[in-house]
This record gives C-alpha cells, structure tokens and sequence, in this order.
C-alpha cells in the first residue's frame, strides 16, 4: 500500500489532431495512458475507441488521490455534452494547446 499522499489518479480528455473528437479516460499514469492511445493509433492496431478515432492529444487533466474520486468524475464528464465539456476544457487551456510534451 502506498504512503498517504502519493496516491496519483489522473481523469483526462485527449483529441485528434484536427480536434473533433473526445475521448474521457482515468488512469493512475497519465505518461503511460498516452503513449498507449498513440500505440494504439498505429495501423492495424485499432481496437479502441481512442485508437480508432486517434485520440492521443492530450487536452486536459485533473489530480486526484483516490481511485473513486477519479472515476467517479470521469463518469460525470462523459455524461456532460460536447458544449459543457469544451467549457471545461477552455477554463484551463482556452487555445487547445496539446500538452503531450508537458508530461514526465
């Protein structure tokens, strides 16, 4: 079991390059989660939504400490529609800025 406090839980919201498609996800390694939806993306390797419709831009992302938080709001966020969930992603990244290289 991890020490208090290190627990790492990330919900995300990755697009296509010409950024008509979302994708919502939770992962506990968001580096990782992304190198995997780019690796999914890769001809005749397209078994997933976000392989299939090349979601492996990274738009946003939240923090949380504990797994249910986390999932809890990913499921909140993939029941909000394109309006609402392009609003969040304005509030912290208004130029839709792909933050794939910003990550450790």
């Amino acid at each position: 079991m991890k020490p208090i406090g290190t627990h790492n839980y990330y919900v995300y919201i990755t697009t296509n390059k010409n950024k008509t498609v979302l994708y919502i996800g939770v992962t506990n390694h968001l580096a990782n989660r992304i190198l995997q939806h780019l690796q999914n993306a890769k001809p005749f390797n397209h078994k997933s939504f976000a392989g299939k419709y090349n979601t492996y831009y990274l738009l946003y992302f939240e923090h949380y400490e504990w797994i249910e938080q986390a999932i809890a709001r990913e499921k909140e966020l993939k029941g909000w529609s394109r309006l609402k969930k392009e609003a969040l992603i304005n509030s912290v990244n208004p130029e839709w800025k792909f933050l794939n290289d910003s990550l450790e």
